[in-house]
This record gives structure tokens, C-alpha cells and sequence, in this order.
């Protein structure tokens, strides 16, 4: 079905799946590897170097792309110019990943004071709220992702909300974790992981067992059993969508391979995000036009699907109920 790419710009929209890292504007991205290495890619370099062999390989350019964030000031440019860019696609409310762990250990940078960065960048920019989950890594030595959970005791004033895990699935299941996602719960931080990304449906049912998620990230692979869908259905556990992202990094074929419009049609609560939208050539706008081209997503379903990302958010009710009411009464919502 087509649709007119101007309304799917136009509308207010909400992400739930965005790593700060993965959303640094390219130009903002091209000056830091000039402060840092001399030598400015072109975005033709940049656009060969973000095609990924598969989901390993793009870690791999993930950690390159860190190389070039240092110091506390880099922290606070990338996230403004994140928020700018998040703004200017009329996203009015976002829960971000940001993985402090590794920049502490590599380049011994403080896990307050990082997250003090992050939202100062954020800030500059009004008319988009944006809330902090952070993300630990799997493949970073347990007892130093604890330690970053630790260290987000009393940061709500700083707009974290909660943790995630991501990285390689296969190598170091949820179970690995379940400590410190208890720890994370005990003191009020809400819970997602990654899974069913990396790795198949035995990926999501342990994060779901183990650590005790409230969403799900991804769940690309989660069609392979049908009984995990009727559980994620029968207990109202959102899913984090991502489709070009699982598309780019080669966890599913192609488009038409995506569970996007079966988890749809099951009446499963979801959300639509970008994951990575610079590494990835994407944007909310592109995503819904993608849902729209292949399968056939409609103006009144690309609604519901923004408004269960606003019910699926980890806002108060009351903010949910603020944010729906504010978005069914825009002029670009009709």
C-alpha cells in the first residue's frame, strides 16, 4: 500500500529501540574521526563501511565507531546533535540505549559523569523527551556490568529508567546476567534485553525466565515457535521491533522474511524503531514506509503501532495517557 512518505514525516512519533551510538548524524560523526584520526572519510567510504557481512561484523564496526568517542565533551556533542536529529523527525518521546561499561574500562571514563554528559547533550535540544536505558554488554565480564548497575542508584534525576543487554546471543545466554537484572529491579529500574536476535526463540524464553524482562528486544526470530508468540500475545509483553536492522545485519533474508506483520495480525504488542538509523540508512518515516510497501501497513495501522509503542513505553500512565491524547489531537495524525 502506498503512503504519502510526507504524512509518515509529518507525524508525532516514539521510539523505544535507539542506541546512541547508532544514531550519531553522520557529519557529527565524520568530525570526531577527524579530531581524532586526521584523516575524514567520505560518505561513500562511510556508506561501504557500514555493510555488514552479518550480525558479528557489525559489532565489529560498532567497536571501531567507539574508537572515536573519548572524552566526556564528545559525549554531550554526539547527544545533542542525536536530539536534533531525533526532533527534526517530529520524535516527541524516546527511551535510549547508551552502554557506559566499555568506555569506562577502555578509556577509563566515569559511569556518572558519562551519563551527567549524556544528559546535558540531550537537554539542549527541547521538544523531545528522552529517557536513558542502559545498555550492558554480554561479552564484558559480568562483575563490571554489576558494577555500572551500581552506579545508576539515584541517576533518575538524569532520566534513566532502566537497564538492557545486548551484544553476541550465542556465546553468553541471559542466565549469565540474572544477578544484576535482579539487583536492577530491586532498585526500580524497568527491564529489556536483546533476544531472539543473534540467536532463536530459546534466546527469548530465557530472558523472559531468567531475567525477568518487561519488553523485548528484537524477537526477530521469536515466528520459529509458535508457542513463544501465543505466550508474548498471552502475556502482553511488548516487542521492540527493528526491521531494516535485522534486514542490515543479516539475521533475516530479506523484507518479506520479517514476523513484523504476523506478530501484527496476531494482535501482539509492538513497537517499530531503528536500532541503529546512521549505521543503518533508516529512520521511523523509512521504517513505516518499508511496513507500508511490503506488507501492506496501512495510515490506521501505522497508528496503532505508534500508539502501542507510547502503551508499551516505560512512562507513567498518566504520561501515556498525555502523549496519546496529544497525538490523536495533532493536525498531521488524520
Amino acid at each position: 500500500m502506498h503512503i504519502d512518505r510526507e504524512w509518515l514525516e509529518k507525524i508525532p512519533k516514539v521510539e523505544l529501540h535507539v542506541h546512541l551510538g547508532g544514531a550519531i548524524p553522520l557529519p557529527t560523526l565524520k568530525n570526531l574521526i577527524g579530531k581524532y584520526q586526521g584523516d575524514v572519510p567520505t560518505d561513500e567510504q562511510l556508506a561501504q563501511k557500514f555493510s555488514y557481512r552479518d550480525f558479528p561484523h557489525f559489532l565489529e564496526i560498532w567497536r571501531w565507531k567507539d574508537l572515536f568517542l573519548r572524552e566526556y565533551t564528545d559525549f554531550e556533542l554526539i547527544s545533542r546533535d542525536v536530539a536534533r536529529d531525533l526532533l527534526s523527525q517530529n520524535i516527541k518521546y524516546a527511551e535510549m540505549f547508551f552502554s557506559p561499561t566499555t568506555h569506562r574500562l577502555k578509556k577509563a571514563l566515569d559511569t556518572q559523569r558519562l551519563i551527567a554528559a549524556v544528559r546535558r547533550g540531550l537537554d539542549r535540544e527541547s521538544g523531545i523527551a528522552v529517557k536513558l536505558i542502559i545498555d550492558l554488554s554480554r561479552n564484558l565480564p559480568p562483575e563490571a556490568e554489576l558494577e555500572t548497575v551500581e552506579a545508576l542508584q539515584d541517576l533518575s534525576d538524569l532520566g534513566v529508567i532502566g537497564i538492557g543487554l545486548g551484544g553476541p546471543e550465542l556465546e553468553y545466554p541471559p542466565k549469565i546476567f540474572k544477578k544484576i537484572f535482579t539487583f536492577a529491579r530491586r532498585i526500580g529500574l524497568h527491564v529489556t534485553a536483546h533476544a531472539g536476535e543473534g540467536a532463536g526463540p530459546e534466546s527469548v524464553w530465557e530472558a523472559i525466565k531468567e531475567l525477568e524482562i518487561e519488553r523485548v528486544g528484537h524477537a526477530a526470530r521469536a515466528h520459529e515457535d509458535e508457542a513463544l508468540v501465543e505466550y508474548l500475545k498471552e502475556h502482553d509483553i511488548p516487542v521492540e521491533l527493528c526491521p531494516i536492522s535485522n534486514i542490515k545485519t543479516r539475521v533475516i533474508n530479506t523484507l518479506a522474511d520479517h514476523p513484523v506483520r504476523m506478530f501484527f495480525d496476531k494482535g501482539m504488542r509492538l513497537s517499530v524503531n531503528t536500532d541503529d538509523p546512521k549505521l543503518f540508512n533508516t529512520s521511523l518515516a523509512g521504517e513505516y514506509d518499508a511496513l507500508a510497501n511490503q506488507f501492506d501497513f496501512g495510515k490506521k495501522d501505522i497508528r496503532a503501532i505508534i500508539l502501542s509503542a507510547i502503551k508499551s513505553s516505560w512512562l507513567r500512565e498518566e504520561e501515556q495517557e498525555c502523549l496519546t491524547a496529544q497525538f490523536r489531537t495533532d493536525k498531521a495524525w488524520l
